[in-house]
């Protein structure tokens, strides 16, 4: 695989680049085995910086196993997370030739790496490729959206939408496993780490979810946390 991509593995957060290679021809039409055939595989320890804000976005990188946020450290030095990415879905998306934010693994992280010239080469050619690589971008815009309108919500909204929006991104029946600390729920949501866990127990008390820990949650009544969504 190494060698289709032309690219090396490297253990410090960046892909070595190897001899220019043109990129294999595309038979499947498909964005996801595109990445997985030209793609060089790496793995980041836990809090190992991917990318830092304001470098050179050449790459775009699709989550194997565990799990990675997005931030920036804002002025006051608090810490807001722009997003998290779970396996199988793609990341380091940008409408410009920079990072608007950093990423670094949650947990022991293995991603696919792909340099972004790459894929647009293989756009121009297919157009079923070129199609999905807008619609990644439109949902990726959608996420962001929604993010940014959640933080308006009051905490209880905020902290139901969380618990509702991993659910469904992390189909496993009720009970959800979370990468994430509550620190990084906190920042994520613009809350404190208190509110988040004052709400979380406020709503294990109406039996709307259950606590099993604090990296874990089963929903109980999903009718209930839907009209709490706001």
């Amino acid at each position: 695989m190494l060698a289709q991509s032309g690219y090396s593995q490297s253990t410090h957060g960046r892909p070595a680049l190897g001899p220019t290679r043109r990129p294999p021809p595309v038979t499947a039409h498909s964005l996801d085995g595109t990445i997985e055939m030209i793609g060089a595989s790496m793995v980041f320890p836990r809090n190992a910086e991917i990318f830092g804000e304001s470098e050179p976005a050449e790459y775009l990188y699709k989550v194997v196993s565990g799990a990675v946020r997005t931030y920036k450290i804002l002025s006051d030095g608090r810490r807001q997370i722009g997003g998290f990415y779970l396996a199988g879905e793609v990341f380091g998306l940008e409408n410009g030739d920079e990072h608007s934010l950093s990423a670094e693994a949650v947990s022991e992280t293995r991603v696919l790496v792909v340099k972004r010239s790459a894929l647009f080469a293989l756009a121009e050619r297919d157009s079923e490729i070129a199609r999905q690589m807008w619609a990644l971008t439109s949902h990726e815009l959608h996420r962001l959206q929604n993010h940014v309108l959640a933080l308006v919500k009051t905490a209880k909204e905020r902290v139901v939408g969380f618990l509702l929006e991993m659910a469904k991104r992390a189909p496993s029946g009720n009970r959800v496993e979370l990468p994430m600390s509550r620190q990084d729920i906190a920042d994520y949501l613009g809350l404190t780490i208190e509110t988040v866990s004052r709400t979380l127990t406020q709503l294990e008390s109406t039996a709307a979810i259950a606590l099993p820990n604090a990296r874990c949650f089963e929903l109980r009544d999903r009718g209930a946390l839907g009209r709490l969504r706001g």
